[in-house]
């Protein structure tokens, strides 16, 4: 744990709040340049990129208050406090998407086209993001033996690696989205049995567990409609 980086008078600088400036810049400066490179809706991409960062952060914060919403029920100014940790990246991935998909509709611009070349900087961004929960000491698993930020950090690197590798050979528009929802609610749902900051809430599973199996879902749902959508 290492949740300060340095100090400057009265002015603190928290790890978290580095790593996760670090993974937004990574992202999508790669994930721009791309879109300049192959001429993919670069004025578009940067409009998307500033939905995710907006709305992205606001749900990933609103779904770890509620999720934790005793801790801050007897200081509420807490709530605001973003550079100390507390996002539910599952929260910000949902209306993160959501947002996108309401401006990509009012655009008329191809979701699926979009959504497969954006989504694998999402995950490399939110590799990155990991190693700041590391040095934050959230998200923590069972015992030292299982560094779960480091898990969650090597398996999203590893989706990343994954779609990038798929991008050249998808069947269909949606592929990629499709593989990432599959992929990461995988990851996801197993990662969480060794963490220890999760109550089960039924059946022994956790609420992100539940979220993740719907994802996994939406990911094969995707899937489905791609092919027959193909085959048209």
């Amino acid at each position: 744990m290492h949740p300060v980086l340095f100090e400057i008078g009265p002015f603190t600088i928290r790890t978290y709040g580095v790593m996760l400036a670090i993974a937004f810049g990574v992202g999508f400066s790669l994930m721009y340049r791309e879109a300049k490179r192959k001429c993919f809706y670069p004025d578009k991409i940067l409009d998307l990129q500033m939905c995710i960062v907006v709305f992205g952060i606001l749900g990933a914060r609103l779904f770890h208050v509620l999720l934790h919403f005793g801790a801050y029920r007897n200081s509420p100014l807490e709530i605001f406090m973003l550079w100390k940790g507390g996002l539910a990246f599952q929260g910000g991935l949902f209306l993160a998407f959501l947002s996108c998909w309401i401006y990509v509709r009012k655009q008329k611009l191809p979701l699926f086209k979009l959504a497969d070349f954006m989504i694998p900087y999402v995950a490399l961004g939110h590799s990155i993001g990991r190693i700041g929960c590391y040095f934050n000491g959230c998200c923590f698993g069972n015992s030292a033996a299982f560094p779960t930020q480091i898990l969650s950090s090597l398996g999203l690197l590893f989706i990343f690696i994954v779609l990038k590798m798929l991008e050249k050979k998808k069947p269909f528009d949606g592929f990629i989205i499709g593989a990432y929802f599959v992929l990461y609610a995988t990851m996801r749902f197993f990662v969480d049995f060794l963490r220890a900051d999760l109550t089960p809430c039924a059946m022994g599973f956790t609420v992100s567990q539940f979220i993740s199996g719907g994802f996994f879902l939406l990911g094969i749902l995707i899937f489905i409609m791609g092919r027959k959508n193909a085959k048209l």
